[in-house]
């Protein structure tokens, strides 16, 4: 069996802020090492700047400069293989690549990008080691073709490319929805994509006829925006503030649709909760959320609110179609997004790696 080194620049696993980065960084841990194999945290060290600032740059490089002398000296002999979970520009991997050069290990990224944009600007440094950080790895996992767009025209050399798709931490799915409770939506409130979706929702509830309910699972410092959108609707939305995965759980099980526009959401982790239940989605045609979703006429970005209230109101007046919808949800994540299809997904270009530096 193989000792695995892993890193997350941006946030580490056990972090105590709560994110959908965090959350999938725990289960690529879990699915790495589901065939027996060894998984560490290599570091916790957070090499992240938010707002471009250079002398942030300089004291993180230093940093880095520190722990890569740390990790040579002190990581275990057998350790054969470095992930590095999500290297960009604002968070770009200044040890993984150094370390295992020095150690002679192979190196593997998952979910990393290639922002040419950036190699002007604030963020140039760090841009550039995030691309040197991308040129370093054996293999580049990806979770969705808009990230591979950019990893095939910058590819390096004979770099091995290979879709990942996003996954629950799940080897069998949930009990299937009845599909007949009130809407949910499921999300962060904060400011910016958050706070924008909410609002697309609040103007997509203005449109729709009949009698309905939605339920809001999420919090954060926009909740008293969230709430003043969501005003006009009175006792038909009800707010249940940050919600833990059991009380999740019971929302899926009886709710009829999961309503997220997606506002340049990288994927979504709620997508495919709700889909492993069975419950039907309605969210925007966009970049990232189209991979983990089951392939639909979802709405146009151009078609606002009144292209996410069409197809809402065509889900919530018919029962057989929510069944429907759910059931062909079910069957893809059972095919492409459990736990079992990533770990023989990620170990299928991992394991020749080991074996031929063995």
């Amino acid at each position: 069996m193989t000792r695995v080194a892993f890193y997350c620049p941006m946030k580490a696993p056990d972090s105590p802020v709560p994110s959908g980065d965090r959350e999938m960084a725990r289960n690529l841990m879990q699915a790495i090492a589901a065939q027996g194999d060894t998984v560490e945290l290599a570091s916790r060290l957070r090499i992240y700047d938010k707002s471009g600032d250079a002398q942030v740059q300089t004291v993180l490089r230093a940093e880095a400069q520190a722990e890569v002398h740390r990790l040579v000296a002190e990581m275990p002999l057998d350790t054969s293989l470095w992930v590095t979970y999500h290297n960009y520009y604002k968070a770009p991997d200044l040890v993984g690549p150094r370390v295992c050069k020095a150690r002679k290990i192979p190196y593997v990224q998952i979910e990393s990008t290639r922002a040419t944009s950036r190699l002007d600007g604030p963020w140039a440094s760090f841009a550039q080691a995030a691309h040197a950080a991308c040129d370093a790895a054996q293999v580049i996992f990806y979770h969705t073709t808009n990230d591979l767009i950019a990893l095939e025209r910058d590819r390096c050399g004979d770099q091995n490319l290979v879709e990942l798709p996003p996954f629950l931490p799940l080897s069998d799915l949930p009990p299937a929805s009845t599909c007949d409770g009130p809407m949910l939506s499921v999300g962060m409130m904060r400011q910016g994509d958050k706070l924008a979706s909410y609002d697309l929702i609040a103007k997509t509830l203005a449109l729709l006829d009949g009698d309905w309910s939605l339920n809001i699972a999420g919090d954060g410092p926009a909740r008293r925006e969230v709430e003043t959108l969501m005003a006009p609707f009175g006792s038909r939305v009800r707010f249940l503030g940050q919600c833990d995965r059991e009380t999740l759980q019971e929302l899926y099980s009886a709710a009829s649709v999961l309503v997220w526009p997606g506002v340049n959401e990288a994927f979504g982790m709620v997508y495919l909760e709700a889909q492993a239940s069975g419950v039907p989605i309605v969210a925007q045609d966009r970049p990232g959320v189209r991979d983990v979703l089951t392939p639909s006429d979802y709405p146009q970005v151009s078609t606002g609110a009144k292209g996410l209230a069409a197809r809402l109101q065509r889900v919530l007046d018919d029962l057989s179609l929510r069944l429907s919808l759910g059931a062909e949800a079910r069957m893809r994540m059972a095919e492409r997004h459990l736990l079992p299809a990533a770990t023989e997904r990620f170990w299928r270009s991992a394991r020749p790696l080991v074996e031929t530096q063995r």
